[in-house]
């Protein structure tokens, strides 16, 4: 299980940090992609790759828009002796990652996010208040 959120500064090769505590669940080849509804990065280990491209192989063809986004953007990454991969152009770009970057766990996946998008992302959802609360009193309280 992936949770957590780890701060980085990507070096002049475009390489981002993979957080000690996800690599060995990631392996050393991930698959990297974009996320179709934020503006961040989806990290997969092959793995888990293999099971979301299932689901997405027995959708109907009218979810194919979405297929292509998701697939065409997809990078096969392997991981340095640093825990390090390089962030190809066109997923930084969709990111708008410059060089401040955020790697968060969420559950299954690793995300990447720009430090300004994340940002805006969780006081979007601290926002959201009393909804947010509705959501963890039935989740954990």
């Amino acid at each position: 299980m992936f949770q957590g959120e780890f701060h980085y500064t990507l070096d002049e090769k475009w390489r981002v940090v993979i957080p000690q505590k996800f690599r060995r669940a990631l392996g050393d080849i991930v698959t990297v992609t974009r996320n179709p509804l934020d503006p961040c990065l989806f990290v997969f280990s092959q793995e888990e790759w293999g099971h979301v491209v299932q689901k997405l192989a027995a959708l109907p063809l009218v979810e194919r828009h979405f297929v292509r986004f998701l697939t065409s953007g997809v990078v096969e990454c392997e991981l340095d002796r640093q825990g390090r991969i390089v962030l190809p152009a066109h997923l930084r770009e969709y990111a708008q990652i410059d060089r401040e970057a955020v790697v968060i766990g969420v559950i299954n996946r690793v995300e990447i996010w720009s430090e300004a998008n994340w940002r805006m992302e969780k006081e979007k959802t601290q926002a959201e208040g009393p909804q947010t609360l509705h959501r963890l009193q039935e989740l954990i309280l």
